[in-house]
């Protein structure tokens, strides 16, 4: 299968501090891939590097077959790039922004846009900057779907959106996606939302450590056991074995891609007590956490 992003041992730093350390990953056509991880892990400056707006220390990053630092006037017309904050041109109406954007993409969907547009009942001369935050945010991403990009890349799509608006612009993706030729590289830190939209997810963590699986991977294999908590679990500490762990009132979990059989033997031989074991489901949100940890 044809790799729309690939990345090598791309490292970076700010000054002393680690960004990214010999990041490898790729994505391929068709995957809606998601990207996660707390404030500060580096997401937005990957989607920098990606997109050739920071050139990183070392390593190697082609997107649609280009130097991400190179990439073409003709590559840069095939990706839909929502970056940092629903950028647009606030002295324009709805009507010219549209007019100005169609200009520039050869594939431009004007029925996408007002699709999109249409449902905030507003007259097409409204201008841009007399809108709310939300309503902004749909208008970018209007102008995003109307360029029907090869690939779209997401910089935390949800500003600003209510759960509605959300849950429509979701359905706009899948079918989007759905042809198997239209590729989506996401950041959010709705989590949830990602759930039955991801086919791949990637996890960064402080310092540049990194996961990459496919989402049914990691939503059968990383698991949380409860159990009650003692003295003993006073003791628990991360290793190989026990990936995170979070004690809260009554009740101590550990977070693990072990079996339940494993863990328990684990703890056993950690001298802890584990009263009324037991394995507990989890949402995404709830995965992520105990990936990454709370805070």
């Amino acid at each position: 299968m044809e790799n729309i992003i690939e990345v090598k041992n791309l490292t970076h730093y700010y000054g002393k501090r680690v960004i990214h350390e010999n990041l490898s990953f790729s994505v391929p056509r068709g995957s809606i891939f998601g990207l996660l991880g707390k404030n500060g892990v580096g997401k937005t400056t990957l989607i920098k590097i990606l997109m050739g707006f920071l050139r990183p220390v070392s390593g190697r990053c082609r997107v649609l077959g280009e130097d991400s630092h190179n990439l073409s006037s003709v590559a840069r017309s095939k990706i839909g790039l929502l970056f940092e904050g629903h950028l647009a041109y606030e002295f324009m109406s709805i009507a010219q922004i549209e007019k100005f954007y169609s200009a520039y993409y050869p594939s431009w969907n004007r029925d996408l846009y007002y699709g999109l547009v249409d449902r905030l009942d507003l007259p097409y001369d409204h201008k841009i900057k007399n809108m709310s935050c939300g309503q902004r945010s749909q208008v970018v991403l209007g102008l995003i779907f109307a360029q029907e990009p090869d690939l779209m890349i997401l910089d935390d799509y949800s500003m600003g959106l209510d759960a509605g608006y959300r849950r429509l612009f979701l359905e706009y993706l899948s079918e989007y996606v759905k042809d198997g030729t239209k590729t989506v590289f996401v950041t959010s830190h709705i989590v949830q939302d990602l759930e039955n939209l991801v086919n791949e997810v990637m996890f960064l963590d402080r310092g540049g450590e990194v996961l990459q699986t496919s989402l049914d991977e990691f939503m059968t294999g990383f698991r949380q056991f409860r159990f009650k908590r003692n003295g003993s679990a006073n003791t628990l500490h991360r290793d190989d074995v026990i990936r995170n762990l979070d004690i809260t009132g009554d009740n101590a979990s550990v977070f693990s891609f072990r079996p339940m059989a494993e863990v328990g033997a684990h703890l056993a031989e950690m001298g802890i007590e584990t009263a009324g074991l037991e394995q507990v489901p989890m949402t995404l949100e709830d995965a992520f956490i105990g990936l990454t940890g709370k805070y």
